[in-house]
């Protein structure tokens, strides 16, 4: 039998805000949404508490970039079972959003059949089919940024992506070789800002000690492109803080970076 895995490994560490509405949430776990060569992929929906029957809400997908199966091997659990993917869960939820994790076998493909999926059964999910984010870090960026490039997607009304490797332009080359070596899905190799939508606002956070090679350069070209577009972005730079702030740094400024990502989910799903 495996070990647990210790508290302070990454696999068991939790966003470092906690809103008290976060723990009055209800959760639906290991609803299948796809059978992929025999094997069925499932997802956990966090639910807000109070959500009435027949009742239905905004959805975030917490956009997952890595295939579980070698994302189990390095890490010891699949992305959805996270900490970080539990207390974002809740968080959400606890905000009036129903957030979804899943399992995937082909990130690339497995985010289209579980949107697919939710949108057509959204009212037995209570989810309203036509607001619906994205929020992603780290390497599942790229992923997230390749949904919102394909059509249609008036349904999805805004994207937050946090400390996570963008695109690679002007004739860089980093993200390429950050997923070659992390493994980590890059379907936007080729593509541009200007596949991106003019209508769907951005919440881009920022590491400022980030310690992963080249991460920050591409978020600095892709805000430069992003502005010289006009794009509606809401950014914030956590100047003192590493990768996966929000876990790792215990600091009233990573809480507020939470805070305000939970706002902007808020001001762009349930308005």
């Amino acid at each position: 039998m495996s070990e647990e895995p210790k508290q302070d490994h990454i696999s068991s560490k939790m966003v470092v805000y906690k809103a008290p509405a976060s723990d009055a949430v209800t959760a639906r776990r290991e609803e299948a949404y796809k059978v992929s060569d025999g094997r069925t992929l499932t997802m956990d929906l966090y639910s807000p508490a109070d959500l009435k029957s027949g009742a239905r809400a905004p959805a975030v997908i917490l956009v997952a970039g890595y295939p579980d199966s070698g994302y189990e091997r390095v890490v010891g659990c699949k992305f959805k079972e996270m900490g970080w993917s539990r207390s974002w869960g809740q968080l959400a939820a606890g905000s009036g959003l129903i957030a979804v994790t899943y399992t995937n076998r082909e990130p690339a493909s497995d985010v289209h059949a579980l949107l697919e999926y939710i949108r057509e059964n959204a009212a037995t999910l209570g989810v309203d089919p036509n607001r619906i984010g994205l929020l992603a870090s780290s390497g599942n960026v790229p992923l997230a940024l390749s949904v919102l490039m394909r059509e249609p997607r008036d349904y999805l009304k805004c994207a937050v992506l946090c400390y996570g490797y963008m695109l690679d332009l002007e004739g860089s080359t980093a993200v390429a070789e950050a997923a070659k070596m992390f493994r980590f899905a890059n379907p936007c190799a080729g593509r541009s800002v200007d596949d991106l939508s003019q209508e769907i606002p951005l919440f881009i956070a920022r590491a400022g000690r980030d310690e992963f090679p080249h991460l920050n350069e591409a978020i600095d070209r892709f805000l430069a492109k992003a502005l010289n577009r006009n794009l509606p972005i809401t950014f914030v730079n956590h100047h003192a803080a590493p990768h996966a702030f929000d876990l790792v740094h215990d600091s009233e400024a990573s809480r507020e970076i939470v805070r305000q990502i939970l706002a902007f989910l808020r001001s762009n799903l349930l308005a």
